[in-house]
């Protein structure tokens, strides 16, 4: 060991004759403590918020959709057994998206109506289970009559007032050309499902038809809107994107899941970074408390530090003492904070026991995802900070003259 660390070593356990120095040590610990159990708690909060979006987003739309410039297109058949062989793709259906509206006894409510394939949607969009629509017909107890079926979302379901069973009608834009003016096409379907993905804006809005019956309803002929492809890896989407577009050509175009979602995941990334700015400000305001407590070391030690100078240290070995016993007490500070914010993570993981409303968040307990290069980066800035507050004192014992030192102190 050089005699830099044995000295630094010595005035870490040394009692200081001001007791206040000690003090100010203390605090700064539990300062660095502090602001890296924070940085850790909310950083890992808000990448469970983050990836629980994802999920329930993912869980409903498609990673990539494929269109046509100029509407709907009919040889979607050849175009679905092109993307199929494309690398990196999981599966993919054909969809209609439609705007409509729908009436119940109860009410009237604009929907997103969507038209799937029962037999490929599933593999697409995992949170649909679309078996109820493989029965084409179902029997209206009521009129005993031969009705489609429709899946609802759970909200647009309560809005409409309407139960498993009951009949609702969809009223389309696209009708036909009477004497009496433009008449919207309408058409009676029967609930035979609900949809539940956890967020509003999809469960108070989606409602799925079989394929067919959406051709007739929106007098597509054999057209679909396009067809909704998932890749075995998320990250590559974008990539994948791009290959089918590039190989189809014009006028086909692509649009994978970032470019659909990028204002929402841009803001959550965006508010994730000032989170991080703000709370690192409480590790500053620790790392002041360790430039404190080592300037008052430094006029504490300044015979110590003269009869050095004289023995033949140099300036960079006086350096070196500070700086050592300063990111010392970083670095118990942070791996103290590191510890502390992986145990508070893991229990707020396991016992949930902090609830949140269910009428404001569409959650009811705090997501936890801790990740390791967050962890990792977080670790690194708290030392990088300890270690600027040390530069100054260092500095200023370094410069000291141990003539004057020696002969006034």
């Amino acid at each position: 060991m050089s005699f830099e660390y044995f000295i630094g070593g010595r005035y870490l356990r040394a009692k200081q004759k001001q007791a206040f120095i000690s003090l100010i040590t203390l605090l700064s610990i539990a300062g660095v403590t502090v602001g890296v159990m924070a940085l850790i708690v909310v950083i890992a909060v808000m990448a469970g918020f983050e990836a629980d979006l994802k999920e329930r987003i993912l869980g409903v739309e498609s990673h990539v959709v494929l269109m046509r410039h100029g509407g709907s297109f009919t040889n979607y058949p050849l175009t679905l057994d092109y993307v199929k062989k494309v690398k990196g793709v999981e599966a993919a259906t054909p969809f209609i998206f439609a705007q409509v509206m729908l009436r119940s006894k109860s009410g009237v409510s604009g929907a997103v109506l969507r038209g799937i394939d029962p037999d490929t949607v599933s593999l697409v969009v995992k949170k649909l289970d679309a078996a109820t629509l493989k029965k084409r017909q179902n029997r209206d107890l009521k009129t005993d009559a031969s009705v489609p079926g429709i899946i609802l979302g759970k909200e647009l379901a309560k809005n409409l007032n309407v139960s498993v069973g009951d009949v609702v009608y969809i009223i389309s834009p696209r009708g036909m050309i009477s004497p009496m003016g433009h008449m919207p096409a309408m058409k009676r379907f029967l609930v035979s499902a609900y949809f539940e993905s956890g967020m509003y804006e999809y469960d108070g809005s989606l409602a799925f038809i079989h394929l067919h019956d959406a051709q007739r309803l929106m007098r597509l002929g054999d057209g679909v809107t396009g067809i909704e492809i998932r890749v075995n890896d998320i990250d590559k989407a974008d990539a994948i994107s791009k290959e089918i577009r590039k190989g189809l050509g014009f006028p086909f175009w692509t649009r994978d899941w970032m470019q659909m979602n990028r204002n929402l995941f841009s803001a959550l990334k965006l508010e994730k970074t000032v989170m991080f700015i703000i709370l690192a400000l409480i590790v500053l305001v620790a790392a002041f408390n360790i430039a404190s407590s080592l300037i008052m070391m430094v006029m504490e030690k300044t015979r110590d530090i003269a009869i050095l100078k004289a023995m033949g240290a140099t300036d960079r070995s006086i350096r070196k003492i500070f700086i050592f016993k300063g990111m010392v007490i970083g670095a118990v500070g942070t791996f103290l904070g590191v510890c502390t914010g992986f145990i508070l993570c893991k229990l707020l993981e396991h016992y949930k026991f902090i609830e949140l409303p269910g009428d404001v968040y569409y959650i009811t307990t705090l997501p936890v995802r801790m990740q390791g290069a967050d962890v990792f980066l977080i670790a690194i800035g708290a030392l990088v900070i300890c270690f600027l507050a040390t530069l100054y004192p260092a500095r200023q014992a370094s410069a000291l003259n141990p003539v004057e030192a020696i002969r006034f102190g």
